[in-house]
């Protein structure tokens, strides 16, 4: 049995779903326990069939039992519990995806999770569905989706230029790139996502460090490199804020631990 695994949508719809990803006990007969997930720029939107998943954020302590639940954007590691007899599925949601139904609020939505029923979601999906099924549902949706708003909304606009920029950025450059007021897009990104803008900026930073960090020796290439490569000021900056997130400095910092993506 293969605990993580994931899977990839059309290109149409990857403009609004990053990937979806699995975390299957289904078969298994003990708890695992103590894995850890990284904040990386994205809401979740979570399936769980058969027990229970324990998720401890840096809010709280939350138990998810079958069900469909909306994750918020982190900001710090998540500690997760799986139960035996337990799957969960996770639809990753890109930052702007959110902002294309803009009845929802997410300003206070940080760092939580909360149960919602299916009925609540614009695609329907099923606890019991298996992958190929969801992904023809989430595929067919956001297919739809992108066909009839062909154009970027703010808050995406937002997100591409950060996605896509060379150099550190600054709320101040992003609001001349699209002419519009600081405080404006503030408040737009916030709702949407529950996140400031700068808040974003440094998640991204942070999760491309630790990818390099992961898929590169250190031997050769130092903390300094790292952190330089990264726009923070030097290599005590780097560690400061990888153990904002992590608890853990750089050389201590065990990847096996976390649920880390297959594909960088």
């Amino acid at each position: 049995m293969k605990l993580y695994s994931e899977y990839y949508v059309s290109n149409k719809s990857e403009r609004f779903v990053n990937k979806i990803w699995c975390l299957d006990n289904s078969i298994g007969e003990s708890l695992i326990e103590n894995k850890l997930v990284l904040p990386n720029g994205c809401f979740n939107l979570a399936i769980v069939s058969g027990n229970t998943i324990e998720v401890h954020t840096s809010k709280q302590k939350y138990e998810m039992n079958e069900g469909i639940y909306f994750c918020s954007q982190m900001t710090n590691k998540v500690l997760v519990n799986i139960q035996p007899k337990t799957k969960v599925t996770i639809i990753q949601l890109h930052a702007w995806t959110i902002s294309m139904f803009p009845k929802y609020d997410l300003s206070n939505f940080v760092d939580s999770i909360i149960k919602i029923d299916a009925a609540e979601l614009p695609f329907q999906i099923h606890i019991d569905s298996d992958i190929e099924t969801l992904l023809g549902k989430i595929n067919s949706y956001f297919e739809e989706l992108n066909n009839s708003n062909p154009n970027q909304n703010t808050v995406e606009k937002i997100c591409e230029i950060i996605r896509m920029q060379e150099e550190e950025i600054s709320v101040s450059d992003i609001s001349k790139k699209i002419k519009s007021s600081q405080r404006l897009l503030q408040i737009k990104f916030k709702t949407a996502t529950g996140l400031t803008i700068k808040k974003y900026i440094q998640i991204l930073k942070f999760r491309k460090s630790v990818d390099q960090m992961i898929s590169t020796n250190l031997e050769k290439m130092s903390l300094t490199d790292i952190a330089l490569y990264n726009k923070y000021f030097d290599q005590s900056h780097f560690i400061r804020k990888f153990k904002d997130v992590t608890k853990a400095s750089p050389k201590t910092f065990n990847p096996n631990s976390y649920f880390l993506s297959e594909k960088r």
